[in-house]
C-alpha cells in the first residue's frame, strides 16, 4: 500500500458563547477553526488527521501542501515510525514547533487511522490489547470573566454530568465563585494561559489555596520557563500543570528534569501526533508524572487523544472543550455520556468526518 494523495480541509464551526467576547491570538473568536488532513492510499483506504489550525491554519496548510505532502507521496503508510523520524529530520531546520510540527501531527494521526482501518481494529486496540471502554472527561469552560457567569456555567456543566470542571480565568474571585457553585466534591482546575511572572504566579497560587484546585495550569510567562514553573509548584502550594505549548518529547524531558509539573499536558495536534505522544507517556511514567492531555478541539485530534488515553494503563482525564457547536463533523461520538467519553470501536479512529458538515462549513 502506498500514500497516493494528501489534502487539507478547513472548517469554521460557529458556536454558542455568552459573556465577554472570546479572544484568540488577540482577535475575537466567533467560530472554532478546524484543520482536517485527509490521506488517501492506492488501496482505497483513507485516513483522517487533524493539525492545529486556530489562527494559524493558512501557514499550516501551506506547510502540509508544499513541504510535507511531497515527502510522503509514494511511501508505505504502515511504516509510521520510519516516516515520522524521516520527516522530523528533513524538516528540523524549519522549526521544532509551530506550523511544521502541527503539520506533522496531522499527518501522523492520519497514518494511525489508516493503520487501524487496515488491521480492522480501533486505534486503542492497536496500542493495548485490553484498553478502557470509556474515559472520564472534564468540562473545559470558555473564559467568561464575569464571576456570576463563571459560577453559573460551572454549575451548568455539573448538571450535564461532568464531575470535573476547568476554568479559563485569571481571577481568584472567579475561582471562588465556581467553587461555591459546584460544591466541595467536584474537582476544579484553572487554566490561566501563561499570564504572570513567577513572583505574581506564586502570589496568586497562595491566594487560591483555599479553593481546592486540583491543578493550576500554565501560570507563568513564557510557557517554557520550566525553572519558573518549578518555583511556583514549590512555593505556591498548588499542583501545577503544563505542556500544551511543548513541541516534542525533548521539551517534556526538560520539563520533568526541572520538576516543573505535577500534570503533563501534551497536545496531540501540536507536538507530533500519536507517535510523539506515546513517547511522552512513556517518559512521564518513568518520572512519576501524571498525564492529562490537552485536547480542546473537536475533530480527529480529540478522537486520537481519546484512543491513546484508553490504551494508557494509568488513570487520566480527557479534556472536552465546553461549548456547543452549530454542527459537529463527528456527530455524537465527541459528546460525553454521564461525564465520560465512550471510545468508538470502529476501525481506526472510529469515525470519519461527516461529508455534509464539511460541505456546509468548509472555508478552504
Amino acid at each position: 500500500m502506498k500514500i497516493s494523495a494528501i489534502s487539507t480541509i478547513v472548517l469554521r464551526l460557529p458556536f454558542q458563547h455568552v459573556g465577554s467576547p472570546l479572544l484568540f491570538a488577540g482577535k475575537p473568536r466567533t467560530a472554532m477553526e478546524m484543520l482536517l488532513v485527509r490521506m488517501d492510499t492506492d488501496e482505497g483506504i483513507t485516513g483522517w488527521g487533524e493539525a492545529f489550525g486556530p489562527g494559524i491554519w493558512p501557514a499550516t496548510c501551506a506547510t502540509i501542501e508544499n513541504l510535507v505532502a511531497p515527502l510522503c507521496i509514494g511511501h508505505d503508510p504502515a511504516q509510521i515510525s520510519t516516516l515520522h523520524e524521516d520527516l522530523q529530520r528533513k524538516l528540523h531546520a524549519l522549526g521544532r514547533s509551530g506550523s511544521v510540527v502541527y503539520a506533522l501531527s496531522g499527518l501522523d494521526i492520519a497514518l494511525w487511522d489508516i493503520a487501524g482501518k487496515s488491521a480492522g481494529l480501533p486505534l486503542c486496540r492497536l496500542l493495548n490489547s485490553a484498553p478502557k471502554r470509556d474515559v472520564p472527561a472534564y468540562a473545559s469552560l470558555l473564559r467568561y470573566i464575569e464571576p456570576s457567569l463563571v459560577g453559573r456555567k460551572s454549575a451548568e456543566a455539573v448538571s450535564r454530568g461532568y464531575g470535573h470542571i476547568k476554568l479559563h480565568e485569571t481571577g481568584v474571585v472567579q475561582a471562588r465563585e465556581a467553587r461555591a457553585a459546584i460544591g466541595p466534591d467536584v474537582r476544579l482546575m484553572m487554566d490561566a494561559n501563561c499570564p504572570w511572572s513567577v513572583a505574581d504566579a506564586v502570589a496568586v497560587a497562595r491566594e487560591l489555596r483555599d479553593v481546592g484546585l486540583t491543578w493550576l495550569e500554565e501560570p507563568v510567562w513564557p510557557p517554557e520557563d520550566y525553572a519558573g514553573l518549578a518555583q511556583v509548584r514549590e512555593q505556591g502550594g498548588i499542583p501545577v500543570a503544563a505542556g500544551e505549548n511543548a513541541g516534542n518529547v525533548m521539551d517534556f524531558g526538560q520539563m520533568f528534569s526541572a520538576r516543573a509539573v505535577d500534570y503533563a499536558q501534551p497536545s496531540i495536534i501540536k507536538m507530533g501526533g500519536v507517535t510523539e505522544m506515546l513517547k511522552v507517556l512513556k517518559l512521564a511514567q518513568s518520572h512519576g508524572v501524571m498525564v492529562m492531555p490537552h485536547s480542546a478541539y473537536f475533530g480527529p485530534g480529540l478522537l486520537a487523544t481519546l484512543h491513546v488515553c484508553a490504551a494508557y494503563p494509568a488513570s487520566t482525564l480527557i479534556e472536552r472543550y465546553y461549548c456547543d457547536l452549530d454542527a459537529s463533523p463527528l456527530g455524537e461520538v465527541i459528546n460525553p455520556v454521564n461525564g465520560r467519553l465512550v471510545v468508538p470501536q470502529a476501525p481506526g479512529l472510529g469515525a470519519d468526518p461527516d461529508p455534509a458538515v464539511i460541505r456546509r462549513y468548509q472555508t478552504l
